[in-house]
């Protein structure tokens, strides 16, 4: 696991949020990994609002929280999703939706401090994800946070008309803290 020497913080959504996000989805490198409907743009500025609301009432099945960076500005998004309190596990999506913010850190350091929330906060054991399996710098970037590989979706995800294969990753609460222990 990475040491993280980036400082992000988590947010509570606000409606405010969806100017940016929809901004970041007109960004076809932005959305190119992401699970979105395959027109453009994928969403309106009302879709877009209204899924910040349901976020924000929490009655769309996800913990969704915004990235701020070290300054407070608002780069991203990061979440968990299909949680699964019975077997205490929950899927992870994140996305770094302003590109100036890209390759520095800031996605890894956002999901610790999503990890850090879902195993301690929801009383998580496992923290999963899905990635495409041509999502080069995403799988080596989960890898540094710590996720190991469970196996390959195949045709997971419909991508412009063609399927594509997914990763399925994933890191056990046990595993995270004593990584941490050992990173001190």
């Amino acid at each position: 696991m990475q040491k993280v020497l980036l400082k992000v913080q988590l947010r509570d959504l606000v409606i405010e949020d969806a100017e940016d996000r929809y901004a970041w989805c007109l960004d076809v490198e932005v959305t190119k990994h992401l699970n979105m409907p395959d027109k453009y743009p994928p969403f309106s500025m009302e879709e877009t609002r209204n899924w910040i609301r349901q976020c924000i009432a929490k009655n769309n099945g996800y913990e969704q929280k915004a990235i701020l960076s070290e300054t407070g500005k608002h780069i991203g998004w990061v979440d968990l999703k299909n949680i699964d309190r019975l077997n205490q596990h929950a899927e992870l999506g994140i996305a770094i939706g302003d590109k100036g913010y890209w390759g520095k850190g800031y996605g890894i350091a956002a999901m610790h401090e999503m990890l850090k929330y879902g195993f301690c906060e929801l009383s998580l054991n496992k923290i999963w994800l899905r990635v495409e399996i041509d999502n080069k710098r995403a799988i080596a970037s989960y890898k540094k946070a710590g996720y190991v590989e469970e196996g390959i979706l195949r045709q997971d995800r419909l991508r412009n008309g063609m399927y594509v294969d997914r990763l399925r990753m994933s890191l056990i609460k046990e595993e995270y803290f004593a990584d941490s222990v050992s990173q001190r």
